[in-house]
């Protein structure tokens, strides 16, 4: 083995020299957080993985996630080294035409989320390790790098506690333990123990290693492949900037390149020991400070498009009675057991609620597919992140303000452009009497912020069916908005609902505006419809139940029709709803046709019955049959 750990060692050597000359050549980076980890990922790539070099996101390849993001140069000299891409690529770290980016994304070849935002990258191996062993049965493993600082991150632990739970042996996490944070000394510095007690008391097999031994490295990771049951954890003691005597374990160099002018001293350091004399050294050091781009920079090695979510027959249709009281809560319930009978593809996650998101058909359905993920939403996005990585169709369910708790980790799942599928339940005063500390009422707007998203928000069990079955298809995040109260079925079974679009439920000749709403306000503004009939008003009422993407043309075209006066209506904060996205798309489609008032949640809710507080917070049927009448 000694010709082996030798060949590691020199690839390291190779690692450090790349993290150096790639971020000194862009003028900004965290070489020393790579020079720390150099030993471990060299150990990783060149040794104990087994990466499938032609189709590196192959079911049968060993996956690695980076979670301490910030090394990214580092990862990036590991895949060169590989063969992934030209060692020269190297050197166009951080431009704007080059995929090397500062933290990695997808957008870079054997990379299967975005890292950078510390604390989440343990979630996502755990999400690709499930997937691995629970639904494709393969011997493919997952190893995640984490720094030690970012394990004061609760994320972490919920992750912890996941793996465990589900005994995912094909899970190994690596601590970078280099003593170092950005801004001073990490919680524990270079004491291992802390680290290695709450691993093994959370049910994890753990040791700790000298992070620059590399067959101490080799043998911990050797091991770690035999344990039954159990993820492992390697805690490794390393050094910051280890390899280069002004940088080893030195505060306030993180961050930061090493200048051009230091670059040969810190070249020479790592390359000395290791050349037969002065005269190869200079040779060496004066080759590797030339950091011109080799290659003509019109070359990309940018991965391709990311997989979009498979296809699939349709699914059985809508089978509800007109008028019939159905929460649409219940219906995407009932959407799912359909889906799984013609997507194998799908997965269901849910946050110990799947007796209120009625996830529990589906994990009654297929309780291979069902994961119970526990009160720890953050974990449970990025477990999805990691199971759409693998080319699974997850579906997460939880209260919508819940899943706000994970509002980092869905902006990462955005930035990796994974294909999630979210349900937020019990959304808004309508669900009365709990109080406004479950009642979402930012979720729209959360979610209409994130590149590429999706948001529907059904007002009846034939629109949730239909749109949770058009969720599935749809690549990037889709957010499904569902309704605590029962309401009235509105639409025959055989509509269909393309998105973007809208749907008119009330149109003539002689409408004197438009009365846009979505969801629970719908019913509310149908009941206004007939209040305002019966006074000689004629309005357009319009269910909008796609928030994102909007058709503003076609809508801008109704409310003209209509007589250009609209009032929009919400069961959410006026911030980022339903009238807000209005606004924007008529703007975009040349500007608002007419008058335009806005009804939404202004102030904070308190307990009540859900039509109390409809009506006290001024979207019930009376408030919009004055807002009309105002116009």
């Amino acid at each position: 083995m000694s010709a082996a750990f030798e060949h590691i060692r020199e690839k390291a050597r190779r690692l450090r020299i790349h993290s150096l000359r790639a971020t000194t050549a862009a003028g900004s980076g965290h070489p020393t957080s790579c020079l720390s980890a150099a030993d471990l990922v060299a150990a990783l790539f060149f040794q104990v993985m087994r990466i499938d070099l032609q189709n590196p996101h192959s079911a049968a390849s060993d996956r690695f996630v980076l979670s301490k993001g910030h090394a990214a140069p580092l990862l990036y000299a590991a895949l060169a080294e590989a063969g992934f891409f030209p060692v020269s690529r190297l050197t166009t770290l951080r431009q704007l035409t080059s995929e090397l980016e500062g933290h990695p994304t997808p957008r870079v070849r054997a990379v299967d989320a975005a890292t950078g935002s510390l604390g989440q990258g343990l979630s996502v191996g755990a999400g690709l390790a499930y997937g691995a062993k629970k639904l494709e049965a393969t011997g493919a493993r997952t190893y995640v790098l984490l720094g030690d600082g970012e394990l004061a991150e609760g994320n972490v632990w919920e992750a912890v506690a996941f793996a465990a739970h589900y005994g995912l042996d094909n899970l190994t996490a690596i601590v970078d333990v280099n003593a170092l944070g950005q801004s001073e000394r990490t919680m524990h510095r270079h004491d291992t123990e802390p680290y290695r007690r709450r691993f093994e008391a959370c049910g994890w097999h753990a040791e700790v290693v000298d992070g620059h031994d590399v067959p101490g490295i080799v043998a911990a990771l050797e091991r770690a492949k035999s344990v039954s049951g159990r993820p492992q954890a390697v805690i490794a003691r390393t050094q910051k900037g280890h390899g280069v005597s002004f940088l080893v374990d030195k505060d306030g160099w993180h961050g930061k390149a090493v200048p051009r002018e230091d670059l040969p001293k810190a070249l020479a350091e790592l390359l000395g020991a290791h050349v037969a004399s002065q005269e190869e050294l200079a040779r060496l050091v004066g080759e590797y400070v030339q950091l011109d781009v080799d290659d003509d920079g019109q070359h990309s090695y940018e991965r391709g498009p990311l997989p979009a979510p498979p296809g699939f027959p349709p699914c059985a249709a809508p089978n509800y009675r007109l008028s019939q009281s159905v929460a649409t809560r219940e219906a995407f319930g009932q959407a799912l057991v359909k889906l799984a009978a013609v997507n194998p593809h799908v997965v269901v996650l849910d946050g110990d609620v799947k007796n209120s998101t009625f996830t529990e058909f589906f994990g009654s359905a297929c309780p291979d597919r069902f994961i119970q993920g526990y009160i720890a939403e953050q974990n449970l996005i990025g477990v999805a992140v990691g199971l759409a990585a693998r080319g699974h169709v997850p579906f997460v369910a939880s209260f919508a303000c819940f899943l706000e708790r994970a509002c980092d980790q869905i902006r990462m799942a955005g930035v990796s452009r994974s294909s999630l599928k979210l349900c937020g339940s019990h959304c808004g005063v309508s669900i009365g009497e709990d109080g406004p500390s479950q009642m979402g009422l930012e979720d729209l707007g959360l979610f209409r912020a994130i590149p590429g998203s999706t948001v529907l928000y059904p007002c009846d069990a034939v629109a949730a069916e239909r749109l949770t079955e058009i969720s599935a298809r749809l690549p990037g995040i889709t957010y499904l908005r569902t309704t605590r109260s029962k309401t009235p079925v509105l639409y025959a079974n055989k509509e269909t609902f393309p998105v973007p679009g809208f749907k008119v439920l009330r149109r003539s000749a002689n409408d004197r505006g438009a009365v846009i709403a979505a969801g629970i306000t719908v019913h509310e503004a149908l009941k206004a419809y007939e209040t305002l009939k019966a006074k000689g008003f004629s309005v357009r009422l319009i269910d909008l139940y796609c928030v994102k993407p909007i058709d503003g043309q076609a809508l801008a075209q109704e409310i003209r029709a209509a007589g250009g006066q609209t009032v929009t209506v919400e069961d959410h904060y006026p911030e980022g709803g339903l009238g807000e996205a209005v606004l924007s798309a008529l703007h975009d489609a040349g500007g608002v046709p007419g008058g335009i008032r806005r009804l939404a949640i202004n102030g904070l809710p308190r307990s009540g019955k859900p039509e109390e507080l409809l009506d006290a917070f001024s979207i019930s049927a009376r408030h919009i049959v004055a807002a009309v009448e105002q116009l």
